[in-house]
């Protein structure tokens, strides 16, 4: 069962279909006419428009001509570059395409029964997190008998400019598909999840372990049914669509179509001296302008590959416009890489993707006014939306992406297309459960760009840990809806802080109410002790207090560790002690290293602090070897960490 389809505009395919085919009509959309007004906000295109159905076109038109991914498209006197460039990525995957285009089959045209045919189609798009059903008529604005926008170079198929004209009436208008970019569409078209790699700034040429790292990441995207395209720079206008010296065009979107590692045989072995090729397959939407160096079809390389080795190597080309590039050759040639991840189904039972919408809101009470502009609006910054997420593994990749509600439909009002967006992420108490209100001992771990567009995202391989992702509009005080996604391998649990303190409750006044907030970093434990020279010391925190604890990460092999550990505690009294114990972590039962233990009044001094490690018993029980350095920090007016 799919996702909860939404009806734009409430309208039902089949009952408007059967509708028009009883009264032997062509559907005439009601909600999106032939008139100027479809094609843009305030001004005239010149020239006369007729808008016209496939059939006065052409002859035996069709939805698909053939394979959908074998035919060039064309943007059009008036079409947009990037709507091109996705089409062609779309039709790489089949699964992506059947989706957007539900049940291609039946929508077709069949000469044979003309009188099942009404003149209605429908598309499906991923619209700020809702699969949205569009319906439109057939009928497209042409200028001397030419399609305006985009078309197919197979003149009797239809499908991009039907979709193009369905996607145009989601947003309001042919001329509100401007400005997108090519993620954008395709987020619309797929809702994969969208991450653009600078390829000159990861410096892939140089740094042979990263470029291996990112060949692993394309790989597992596209067999997992993402969509990759990949462009080059052009410093200035004048430099657009111009070829390089190996036949690339400037400024031009390219779409992988293929990625294989491929293992050679011996004869192979000695003909590239060595063992493993790692390539990538691209094509042209235009299908023009192909690659002219390594592995092109004129190439010296090619040349030595029998039609066998080609076909056993699954260096295949099954399009006009495609080439293959060896992965050296991709990161040297390409500046900019658009990875769009397939997220919609959990890999066996594993949820890849979190999301959430959320808002930013304005109130005249501070603790709930929920828009408060950026980091630099430090007094009014932490008043926005807060979610939490974990990660419980070094290592891996996390995607965050902040997606604002798109504005276009109101741009006939003289409203902006986006206001200027972006999110702050910090590194927190591995046991926070409320909001933040002060940043006094919080990592800063990541920032995203602050741009007027509408997504924005920040990649990182985090640490271990709990993380809060703060939303911001660059201005505070202003209101709009968001749709914030977050990608990792590993399930990080993403959940908004609402609330700023523990609730009153009967319990929690039965057992006493929390009068004070304590929150400690620890940064080093150092000197531990070994009992012998060669012991394996691997040691880790756990810090108490009261019967909650937190246990840090195990840190390997080291009498000096760094932990940068945080806790938070609300304590019903200071007579509640926080206790700071090291541990050795060992394969049967683990070793106690050493403990301080802490009052953590509100009155003591907030600075970095060391103390020399005792046994058990209390702050005055016998010390051992080794000490530790943290910051602690108390308060009585729990809302102010």
């Amino acid at each position: 069962m799919g996702p909860p389809l939404k009806l734009f505009k409430n309208q039902k395919y089949q009952e408007l279909k059967q509708e028009c085919i009883k009264d032997s009509r062509l559907f005439c959309d009601p909600t999106f006419l032939p008139e100027n007004d479809s094609l843009f906000y305030n001004r005239l295109l010149p020239g006369k428009v007729v808008w016209k159905r496939p059939q006065d076109i052409c002859d035996d038109p069709h939805l698909i001509v053939g394979n959908i991914s074998h035919h060039q498209l064309t943007q059009g006197r008036l079409g947009h570059k990037p709507m091109v460039s996705a089409f062609s990525c779309l039709a790489v995957q089949e699964s992506h395409w059947t989706k957007t285009i539900p049940n291609h089959k039946e929508q077709e045209w069949d000469p044979h029964k003309t009188d099942k045919y009404a003149g209605i189609f429908r598309f499906r798009f991923w619209h700020f997190g809702e699969w949205t059903e569009v319906v439109i008529d057939d009928l497209l604005p042409t200028i001397n008998g030419d399609l305006v926008f985009s078309f197919s170079t197979s003149m009797n198929e239809f499908w991009n400019a039907l979709l193009e004209k369905a996607y145009a009436k989601l947003l309001g208008c042919y001329e509100a598909l401007d400005g997108l970019t090519i993620t954008d569409i395709i987020v619309d078209f797929t809702g994969t999840l969208a991450e653009t790699v600078d390829m000159q700034k990861g410096r892939y040429t140089e740094l042979v372990e990263e470029k291996y790292k990112l060949f692993g990441e394309l790989y597992k995207t596209f067999t997992k049914g993402g969509l990759i395209c990949c462009s080059i720079e052009s410093p200035n206008q004048e430099e657009q669509e111009v070829e390089t010296d190996w036949g690339l065009l400037k400024g031009h979107t390219y779409t992988m179509t293929d990625i294989r590692k491929i293992r050679l045989g011996e004869r192979l072995v000695e003909v590239f001296s060595a063992e493993k090729l790692y390539m990538v397959r691209l094509r042209n939407p235009l299908g023009r302008q192909e690659w002219s160096g390594p592995w092109s079809e004129i190439s010296e390389e090619w040349q030595q590959l029998t039609a066998a080795d080609r076909k056993n190597l699954g260096l295949v080309m099954s399009d006009d416009g495609e080439f293959w590039m060896s992965l050296e050759e991709f990161c040297r040639n390409f500046h900019k890489l658009n990875v769009c991840r397939n997220v919609n189904n959990p890999i066996f039972g594993r949820k890849e993707l979190e999301s959430v919408l959320g808002c930013w809101t304005v109130d005249d009470d501070p603790l709930m006014n929920r828009s408060g502009g950026c980091y630099n609006n430090r007094d009014t910054f932490l008043q926005n939306p807060q979610y939490i997420f974990t990660v419980p593994e070094d290592g891996h990749k996390v995607i965050m992406s902040l997606q604002q509600k798109d504005l276009r439909t109101y741009r006939r009002m003289g409203r902006p297309d986006n206001y200027i967006i972006g999110f702050e992420l910090f590194k927190v108490e591995m046991n926070r459960k409320f909001r933040l209100h002060h940043l006094y001992i919080q990592e800063r771990a990541g920032t995203s760009t602050y741009i007027d567009t509408r997504t924005v995202f920040l990649s990182k391989y985090l640490k271990k840990g709990s993380y809060v992702l703060v939303p911001t509009m660059f201005q505070h005080g202003r209101t709009s809806e968001f749709l914030l996604r977050i990608f990792s391998e590993v399930p990080v649990q993403l959940r908004e802080l609402t609330l700023d303190m523990p609730k009153m409750s009967c319990w929690n006044l039965a057992r006493g109410y929390p009068k004070v907030v304590t929150q400690i970093t620890v940064h080093s434990a150092e000197d531990l002790e070994r009992k012998y020279a060669n012991e394996t010391v691997n040691p880790y925190l756990v810090i108490k207090c009261g019967k909650e604890e937190v246990r840090s990460p195990v840190q390997k092999n080291t009498v000096h560790a760094i932990f940068d550990t945080q806790a938070i505690f609300y304590r019903r009294t200071t007579d509640i002690p926080i206790i700071i114990q090291v541990w050795n972590s060992r394969k049967f039962c683990d070793q106690f290293l050493g403990q301080v233990t802490l009052d953590a009044d509100p009155s003591d001094c907030r600075d970095l602090k060391s103390l020399y490690l005792r046994k058990k018993g209390g702050p005055t029980a016998k010390v051992k070897q080794g000490h530790i350095s943290f910051k602690v920090i108390s308060s009585d007016d729990l809302t102010e960490l």
